[in-house]
């Protein structure tokens, strides 16, 4: 069964960009909005992503040091 995702609510919000950035956006009928929410998420999604390995650090290096050591479970089945 799908589900649908729901649209996400727009909020109106102020930004200071450069004059002439946004002038040759609007020349090239680029959607600023969309391409600054684009931007936006691949930035939150990438500091979410640097502060989980930051968090989670002291396990990945523990988890690494013991494959190191003990080689990777059930190796002996891969087929490559």
């Amino acid at each position: 069964m799908l589900t649908k995702t729901p649209k996400p609510q727009r909020k109106a919000t102020n930004l200071s960009l450069d004059q002439r950035l946004i002038s040759e956006a609007k020349e090239l009928e680029l959607n600023v909005s969309r391409i600054a929410e684009e931007a936006i998420t691949d930035a939150v999604r990438a500091e979410k992503n640097r502060r989980w390995k930051e968090e989670n650090r002291e396990a990945l290096e523990s988890w690494n040091d013991w494959v190191r050591e003990n080689g990777l479970p059930l190796e002996k089945y891969r087929l490559f």
